[in-house]
């Protein structure tokens, strides 16, 4: 098996309750080629000791005053060499086989550029506590307007992927992952993963319901956006899609006749006769 460098970075600020869970998650791993980058924001919350504690396993940490969380991320990034890329929020975790999963991966099938895995949400400790079926998506259900969601915390990508979307956008203060994604979507599939690959973690201290409001206002403002750009013949194909396969009903008529052929998911499953990972495109 080969290793790949593996590039992490997480944002903190003020999450001492959580944060040391999230640096185990990664550092537990004991993937041999990894690049650890913790970026605080200036906590006064006891984090910079619990990070001071890992100091010596992390490539690169630093604690200042920044700009925001996805300001925090693009500092971090701009640190890293790896060639597989991916953000964790310092209340969330890496479940113990996921760096060795998304390798098996990307190695296995060189086309893929980015993935995900089954949205997960975790309960007062570190144990999954919500499993969801992740609702697959391509260029054309977004653009119809099924843009929610994709779990952050359990997306990965390909470094030249990153070169080519640009970093985050800071001046979208609360929904830069979504306009990240739609970024992607420009110029790759994304590959859906049939299994958990993180945790997120929901408490008091995350968005208050405000925040969350200005969230899907974003949101909803990016995706207008993109929809906008994308050519007459897309938003031809998105009105399609919206009109007749996303209903459920439709849809498996639809796919089971192959009657939009170009209407297409990418998912990713482990296939136990080879013992590898295989590609499903649907």
């Amino acid at each position: 098996m080969t290793y790949p460098k593996i590039s992490i970075v997480t944002p903190s600020y003020n999450q001492a309750e959580y944060l040391e869970h999230t640096i185990c998650s990664v550092l537990n791993q004991n993937y041999p080629n990894l690049e650890y980058i913790i970026i605080d924001g200036g906590s006064t919350d006891g984090s910079v000791e619990i990070i001071k504690k890992y100091a010596d396993k992390l490539t690169y940490w630093v604690s200042e005053k920044d700009n925001g969380q996805y300001d925090a991320i693009n500092k971090g990034f701009s640190h890293t060499t790896g060639d597989i890329l991916g953000w964790l929020n310092s209340s969330d975790i890496y479940f113990p086989w996921t760096f060795n999963t998304i390798v098996e991966i990307f190695e296995g099938h060189k086309e893929v550029q980015w993935i995900s895995g089954i949205p997960t949400n975790l309960s007062k400790g570190i144990a999954p506590q919500t499993v969801y079926y992740a609702t697959e998506k391509n260029r054309y259900d977004i653009i119809s307007g099924n843009y929610k969601w994709i779990q952050q915390e359990s997306t990965f990508w390909k470094r030249s992927l990153w070169e080519k979307a640009g970093k985050l956008d800071i001046s979208v203060k609360y929904a830069a992952d979504l306009k990240l994604w739609i970024d992607f979507f420009k110029h790759e599939n994304i590959y859906y993963v049939n299994t958990i690959l993180a945790g997120l973690r929901y408490h008091d201290v995350r968005r208050g319901e405000d925040q969350n409001g200005i969230y899907f206002r974003e949101a909803d403002a990016e995706y207008k956006k993109f929809k906008a750009a994308s050519s007459s013949s897309d938003r031809r194909r998105a009105l399609m899609v919206k009109l007749f396969i996303s209903n459920n009903f439709f849809r498996r008529i639809i796919k089971k006749l192959r009657i939009f052929r170009w209407y297409k998911h990418y998912s990713i499953f482990f296939d136990y006769t080879t013992k590898s990972w295989q590609i499903k495109v649907d």
